[in-house]
């Protein structure tokens, strides 16, 4: 039996890694009810003061288990049965993006947890080499399992389209992003391209939620505040176009999550974005704000344009689903276990 961490997938506000969570928390032992228990925390508990829990109470709960999947960045340090997934070390590239103490706690663990996992797991061969030069770790031991795109992401139909422009006061067209008031997201540099866009009557506008441990600069973009997960779809379907102009991610999410949509997308040059993004987007500059305004001038105005971008989006998120992470993740655990693979299962490795 392995028992999956479930800190992360019990948040009301979730982000990448929760999603992660959520998704393998749900897939897993719907793919193998025999290997897979979920142990949840109380929701109180699912934020800093389950720190305690994930080091103390979930050892315990699992002392019976093979392993320990935690897909979420943390695990128990003393336990020697973890399979860890690592996002990224945004704490360790970008410490100005968080507070002392989360970068503190982040430099100290995250050496341990990796080199001491049984098996260590990362989204991006970005990632991979990240973990690989920063925490001097053996890239070929490091396996690189993709996220994936959830089936509620799709093309939203126009009465649901309606119903969120109006819970989220979007009256005018709008240019979407997504993401946390952290420093790494660099979302100043859209300041430009919000004011030539405002000039047209299209507003740019970001969704997501504050983080206490997070720092980041004031940002002149009107703020949606969390969207609700139902609300996803819809939100990135009435979208002109959708924006990332991060510094530094991990994967990127939310580009492909906008693909699936049918929403055009532009993106930094910098990070897994390239990787994640392709030629499915427009790479930009992360420091060149005027590259951003143009490119959503002129996206805005070319119909062929877009339309181009909205096929090579929509082909280019089919290629990632969660039931392949869940599979790949399944077949890694397989290994370590010294099971073959199930009769019949999907052809298909992690590198």
């Amino acid at each position: 039996m392995v028992a999956i961490n479930a800190r992360a997938a019990v948040r009301t506000e979730i982000g990448g890694v929760e999603r992660f969570a959520r998704e393998m928390s749900r897939r897993l032992p719907a793919l193998r009810p025999d290997r897979y228990r979920v142990i949840r925390p109380p929701t109180s508990l699912a934020h800093r003061a389950g720190h305690a829990w994930e080091q103390a109470l979930l050892p315990l709960q699992a002392r019976r288990c093979a392993l320990i999947y935690s897909p979420a960045n943390l695990a128990p340090l003393a336990c020697g049965k973890n399979v860890l997934v690592l996002h990224d070390l945004a704490a360790f590239r970008h410490p100005e993006a968080y507070s002392r103490a989360y970068v503190t706690y982040q430099r100290r663990l995250l050496p341990l947890l990796a080199r001491r996992a049984r098996l260590l797991v990362t989204v991006s061969e970005f990632s991979r080499n990240e973990l690989a030069e920063l925490l001097a770790l053996d890239p070929q031991g490091i396996a690189v399992i993709p996220e994936g795109v959830d089936e509620a992401f799709a093309p939203a139909a126009a009465d649901a389209v309606e119903q969120a422009r109006q819970r989220y006061g979007l009256e005018r067209p709008y240019v979407l992003t997504m993401g946390t008031l952290s420093a790494r997201k660099n979302l100043s540099v859209l300041d430009a391209a919000a004011r030539a866009l405002r000039e047209r009557g299209v507003e740019l506008v970001l969704g997501g939620s504050d983080r206490g441990y997070l720092r980041g600069e004031a940002v002149a973009l009107r703020r949606l505040g969390y969207v609700a997960e139902e609300d996803l779809p819809a939100v990135y379907t009435g979208a002109q176009a959708f924006v990332l102009p991060s510094r530094y991610e991990g994967f990127g999410l939310p580009c492909l999550e906008a693909m699936a949509c049918g929403t055009p997308v532009l993106a930094s040059r910098a990070g897994a974005l390239p990787e994640t993004v392709a030629e499915a987007g427009l790479l930009l500059d992360p420091g060149d704000g005027d590259a951003f305004a143009a490119a959503l001038l002129e996206l805005l105005t070319d119909a062929s344009a877009r339309e181009r971008l909205t096929a090579a989006g929509r082909e280019r998120a089919a290629a990632f689903s969660w039931a392949r992470t869940a599979e790949l993740t399944d077949r890694a655990i397989s290994g370590l276990l010294g099971e073959a693979p199930r009769v019949g299962e999907r052809s298909g490795a992690a590198s």
